[in-house]
Order: structure tokens, then C-alpha cells, then sequence
């Protein structure tokens, strides 16, 4: 396995700066910005790539629902045009940017803005941030420019026409790509739960250090989920509060289940979390139980031996005047006496279940 990169806490590059000042905080990829277009209706649908903004804007029909997809937010002038043409305020823009957001959402005049965590499990878990804006028709997508998304299941309904995405608005499309971000977390919290069961039971049957190691690592993974999901719960909670103009009263009855969705994912997390310490405590018990054998066995010797050595010390010392060192059976007596103490004490020790 490659070394482990450590999560770093992502430091503050706008210090000072005024409110709405766009400042791209994560790692420069140094690549093209690429922009996906998707146009559909019941009857029609439009799919292709751009890597610039004029070229995807010509492709646009007014009598159809529009998915933008920007990967990559690295590009502040190409971000900022998408504001201006589409009338984003400043400070979305500045959320858009810096991809180290808390989970929220916003009810603007003209949009409503969602900002999530889109997680993905691979040996780890990993998290970019995600960036959603409904507008009039129009759905907008940020993205960092990673190895995929959790969008091709929603890509594959449109182009087949499955599901109610193509009978249904801009909201639903709306709520299918969060929805499909949601069901990330689920598949993340199975591959995690797999990996609790097995750490459990290697502590219980054998624990060793590479299991503390592991066990540690997971319950970092957990608190870091847990960090993510709390504030999406409280994110659906806030949209469905705000009774915006932009999403029917059908779509919400889908954010409701959503709701639902994120309140069974913190259960489990919460669950996971105990789970882990439980673990934890186990093993530091497992530990301390052995340690405590091993100096009971050490005692149990030392206790044993105590009067052997006292014994030895006495016919060691060099007198003269030693009535037992003249007599032909005194070794083998000191021998007898010695043999008897230990055997004593043994079946003594024994008795009181020391040994």
C-alpha cells in the first residue's frame, strides 16, 4: 500500500479580504474546465462536452430543462461569467469557490443554492464538495474535477428515458442529483460497516497493533462522515422550510423522503461511532487483562522462589560454626526442604485459583 495522505484542515487564503472576493482554496489541477450540457424534454434530449462557455450557451434551447455541469471551479473568469450571465449573487460565487463549505442551503430571489459534500469510497473515504443551483428551468452543477461523479445513474435515466426525470421539471432534476449523492453516503457506510465487523472481530480473537492502527483510521473515517451528514440533514430541513417558488409541492414530497434518507444515515454513523469506541475500550481492556497475567505469573514465581532464595542466601554465607554443613545428609536435607516449600506453595496457589 502507498503512504497515507493526512487530512489537512484547509487554511484561509481571504483573510482581510471583502465579503464576495472569489479565491480558489483547493489543489490546483491545472486543467481545462469541462462543461456538460444536457437538454431534454419528453421527446428530446441533447447531451454533449465543452471546454468553452460560448459554444455550450448557443446549444441552448429555451423549451427544454438545461443541466450544466461545470467540472472544475478552479477557473475564476469562467466562473464568474457563469454568475453574470445567469445573475449569481457574489456571495454564491465565493461559496462556489472555496470547496471547503459546511453542507447549507440558500433562498435567493431568482435561485436557490445547495452546497453538499459528494462522498466516494476507495480504500478511504473521499469527499469533494459539491455546488447545485436551481434556477428557472435550468439546473447548474459545480464540481471539482475528479475521477468521476455520483451522476452517471441520472445521466443513464435521461438518455433512456427511464424514471420520471424527463416527464418531470428542473426541481426533480434538482432533487435526483442530490438524491444520487445521498445514496454515495449509503454505499460508503456499507463498505465502512464491512470493515468495523472484521476489525471486531480481530480484536476479539487476536488484537494486535496493526488492528489499533486500523481500528484508529476507521473511527477518524466515521467521525469525518459524521461531520458531513449532519449539516445535509439540517440542509433538506431548510429547503423544505423555505417553500420556494421554485419547487412544487410534488418534488417536495421527494425531499421529505430525502430527509428520511439522511436521518437513517446519521443513525448509522451514530451507531458506527459507539460501535468503534466500543471496540477501542475492548481492546485497551484485552491489553490490561493480559498485561495484569503476565505480572500475576511474575508474581506467582517471585513469591516462590522469595524463600528458596533466603534459604541459599543463609547456608551461603561463610561461617565456620554451621552445625548443618558437617552433616553427610545436609545437602540432600537443604534439597528436601527447599522441594517442599515450592510444592506447597504451588498446590496453595492453586487452591486459591491464583494459577
Amino acid at each position: 500500500m502507498g503512504k497515507k495522505k493526512k487530512r489537512k484542515i484547509t487554511k484561509s487564503h481571504d483573510v482581510g479580504l471583502p465579503p464576495g472576493t472569489m479565491i480558489y482554496n483547493g489543489e490546483e489541477k491545472g486543467s481545462r474546465i469541462k462543461i456538460t450540457l444536457i437538454e431534454f424534454n419528453e421527446t428530446e434530449f441533447f447531451e454533449d462536452d465543452f471546454y468553452d462557455l460560448s459554444d455550450c450557451l448557443s446549444h441552448v434551447k429555451d423549451n427544454m430543462v438545461k443541466w450544466i455541469n461545470v467540472e472544475g471551479v478552479h477557473n475564476i473568469e469562467l466562473i464568474e461569467k457563469i454568475g453574470k450571465l445567469y445573475n449569481i449573487h457574489p456571495l454564491t460565487l465565493e461559496d462556489i469557490v472555496h470547496i471547503d463549505q459546511r453542507p447549507k442551503f440558500e433562498d435567493y430571489d431568482h435561485y436557490i443554492l445547495s452546497i453538499l459534500k459528494m462522498i466516494m469510497y476507495d480504500k478511504e473515504v473521499h469527499a469533494e464538495q459539491l455546488s447545485l443551483i436551481l434556477l428557472d428551468n435550468t439546473v447548474i452543477s459545480f464540481q471539482e474535477p475528479h475521477s468521476g461523479d455520483a451522476f452517471d445513474i441520472i445521466r443513464a435515466r435521461l438518455r433512456q428515458a427511464k424514471g420520471r426525470v424527463r416527464k418531470l421539471g428542473a426541481d426533480y432534476l434538482f432533487y435526483a442529483l442530490m438524491d444520487a449523492v445521498v445514496d454515495c453516503y449509503f454505499d460508503a457506510i456499507e463498505k465502512i460497516g464491512d470493515k468495523v465487523e472484521h476489525i471486531e472481530e480481530e480484536i476479539i480473537n487476536e488484537p494486535k497493533r496493526e488492528s489499533l492502527i486500523e481500528l484508529y483510521r476507521l473511527k477518524r473515517e466515521v467521525i469525518f462522515l459524521r461531520k458531513q451528514v449532519w449539516p445535509l440533514r439540517d440542509m433538506i430541513s431548510n429547503l423544505l422550510r423555505s417553500e420556494s417558488e421554485f419547487i412544487t409541492p410534488s418534488t417536495q414530497l421527494f425531499f421529505r423522503d430525502l430527509q428520511d434518507h439522511s436521518t437513517r444515515i446519521i443513525d448509522t454513523v451514530e451507531t458506527y461511532r459507539d460501535l468503534l469506541s466500543g471496540i477501542m475500550d475492548i481492546y485497551l481492556s484485552t491489553n490490561s487483562n493480559r498485561m495484569n497475567e503476565v505480572m500475576k505469573m511474575l508474581t506467582i514465581v517471585s513469591s516462590i522462589f522469595i524463600p528458596v532464595t533466603f534459604i541459599v542466601g543463609v547456608y551461603g554465607m561463610n561461617f565456620d560454626i554451621m552445625p548443618e554443613l558437617r552433616e553427610p545428609y545436609g545437602y540432600y536435607v537443604v534439597w528436601g526442604v527447599m522441594l517442599t516449600i515450592i510444592t506447597g506453595q504451588i498446590i496453595y496457589f492453586k487452591r486459591k485459583k491464583w494459577m
